[in-house]
């Protein structure tokens, strides 16, 4: 049973000037238990009923139907508060819980609709850094969220293959570069050249022509040019990939910048002929003054085109090749100005699934001590990052549990789960600080501890060796307010997923995942699972089987491995 939906449908035979899908917008889950299930406010009846929001929720309240889900309804500051019968409740939520298994929350909602998720996309040759953390985790959980809610999910990595630091690159790499040297230590010291690059360039100006040069012969299909940024692509997706195996990370496509190449002039022309192009001084821009916007700049004097010019080929061939219904990209909030643009450009050209096209937008991370710079050799490295949690996670189980079988292959979920899960436990939007200690914290609110839950009910089920039906005793469960704690977090999974969808924030997924765990460890705690009567034990186990099956599957949304044992 849908009980918020079946509460929406008790108030909307009550509320005529509400529809059915303003009423579930109201509702709420009250934040204490002792203010009921769900409580739906009257402060915006007040105008139209010319009463006070607790008058109206007290006549509400009185005049509303009772079924058999509902053991009460009270009026509670203006609110109409429900409060479920626990028995009913209980009964159908395990119940469900039990017949879905281990694909608990899952619902089909996506119906196979096809979903882009653009994310991680990090520049070649430049240093995959902690700067990417967050376009990388969120974009992957994104993926599959999607995918878990039943849409067909289609994950790129537009990769940062193209323009002019590569002539940037070719014009350092021909004064100062050794190959062999470079294939050892391919970003470090791709990262060597193009820090010098910028220093020799600040005295010697004309260095920025000879790399914009380089660049126009790369357009022009140059051969020495090709081979070079041919060579200088793949010794670093090699690098990249050792990162996303880390993250446990798989693309459907790697078709970056450079892929769209040969396509931007069927673009520019289709522009010309739909009259947006003008020109500007020899370069060719899109006039957004009139929607509050700086000219796009589509293709400079030289002719060689723009970042912008690229995304607009490439969003022009994923809906020819996809028909995408979501076209999803995971970049930070300063370039916010540059998707407005590019999105008013795709409208102006007259494809209305412009609006199907969505950036989620994530705040920025500094370091301690300042800002993020390749050029300046200002970085942290991911993999780094990743290694180091790795380890302080091995250090903590050889002293906890030195004798767990598979230490690395436990090292490694947990290092690399904390990571995850510290970048996906706050809102995106948010910007922050990169700091050491507090990403590799094992206390509080943390990947590990979710971990730890998921590893708890595995050996719990492991001691218990019950051959799990779903014939228990619903009464025993009705009756613990342990278990009455832990069906109120299990009910609100589906409600969570299509928050989460809704808003591209995986943040209510942890927040399920640790809620979950927290009601959970109160029951472990509370009560003597394996050592109670035939009848209980049986109710019991049941419960931590189901609770292991959602944490499971939150955790998978998250990107994060579920270890059986820590």
């Amino acid at each position: 049973m849908d009980f918020k939906n079946e509460i929406a449908v008790i108030l909307d035979n009550q509320l005529d000037n509400l529809s059915m899908e303003d009423i579930l917008s109201l509702l709420e889950i009250p934040p204490n238990v002792d203010m009921g299930d769900y409580a739906f406010p009257c402060f915006r009846l007040a105008k139209e009923f010319r009463k006070a929001p607790n008058q109206i929720a007290q006549e509400l309240a009185e005049k509303l139907e009772k079924p058999e889900f509902v053991g009460d309804i009270k009026n509670l500051g203006g609110y109409v508060n429900f409060f479920l019968n626990k028995d009913v409740w209980v009964r159908d939520v395990i119940g469900k819980c039990i017949t879905q298994g281990e694909d608990f929350g899952k619902t089909g909602y996506g119906q196979n609709r096809t979903t882009i998720i653009e994310y991680s996309s990090p520049n070649i040759a430049k240093p995959f850094h902690i700067g990417h953390i967050r376009t990388t985790v969120i974009g992957h959980s994104l993926h599959r969220l999607y995918k878990f809610m039943g849409f067909n999910t289609i994950a790129i990595n537009h990769l940062g293959d193209y323009g002019t630091q590569f002539g940037k690159l070719i014009v350092a790499y021909k004064a100062w570069g050794n190959r062999e040297i470079i294939e050892k230590d391919p970003i470090n010291e791709l990262l060597k050249l193009y820090i010098e690059f910028h220093d020799r360039a600040e005295e010697n100006p004309e260095m920025e022509d000879q790399a914009r040069e380089w660049f126009k012969k790369l357009e022009d299909k140059d051969q020495e040019a090709t081979e070079l940024w041919q060579w200088i692509r793949d010794v670093s997706l090699k690098e990249f990939n050792k990162v996303y195996e880390m993250l446990g990370i798989e693309y459907d496509s790697f078709a970056g910048e450079s892929f769209y190449s040969d396509k931007m002039p069927t673009v520019i022309k289709e522009m010309e002929e739909k009259g947006i192009l003008q020109d500007s001084q020899g370069a060719k821009i899109v006039d957004l003054e009139k929607y509050g916007m700086p000219p796009a700049l589509v293709m400079k004097k030289d002719g060689s085109t723009l970042y912008i010019t690229r995304d607009i080929a490439a969003a022009i061939y994923r809906k020819e090749t996809y028909n995408f219904y979501k076209n999803i990209y995971v970049v930070g909030t300063p370039q916010e100005l540059h998707f407005r643009q590019w999105k008013k450009v795709i409208e102006l050209m007259g494809n209305e699934w412009a609006k199907d096209c969505i950036h989620v937008q994530f705040g920025t991370v500094s370091l301690e001590d300042g800002t993020l710079s390749s050029r300046k050799g200002r970085v942290v490295f991911l993999e780094d990052v990743l290694n180091r949690a790795i380890e302080k996670t091995r250090e903590i189980i050889n002293i906890k549990n030195p004798d767990i079988e598979d230490i690395e292959v436990v090292a490694k979920q947990v290092g690399v789960g904390a990571i995850v899960f510290q970048e996906l436990s706050n809102s995106r939007i948010k910007d922050y600080q990169f700091s050491w200690e507090r990403t590799l914290s094992f206390e509080g609110e943390t990947g590990p501890y979710v971990q730890y839950t998921h590893a708890r009910c595995c050996s719990i089920l492991k001691k218990a060796g019950l051959d799990l039906t779903s014939e228990i005793d619903y009464e025993i469960l009705s009756e613990n307010e342990d278990v009455v704690d832990i069906v109120r977090v299990l009910d609100s999974f589906e409600d969570v997923l299509l928050r989460a969808q809704g808003k591209n924030e995986p943040h209510h997924v942890a927040r399920f995942a640790l809620d979950l765990s927290q009601a959970f460890n109160k029951f472990y705690h509370d009560n003597h699972i394996l050592s109670s009567d035939a009848d209980h034990k049986k109710a019991y186990v049941m419960v931590v089987n189901v609770t292991k099956n959602a944490i499971k599957n939150a955790m998978w949304i998250l990107g994060m491995e579920a270890p059986e044992k820590m």
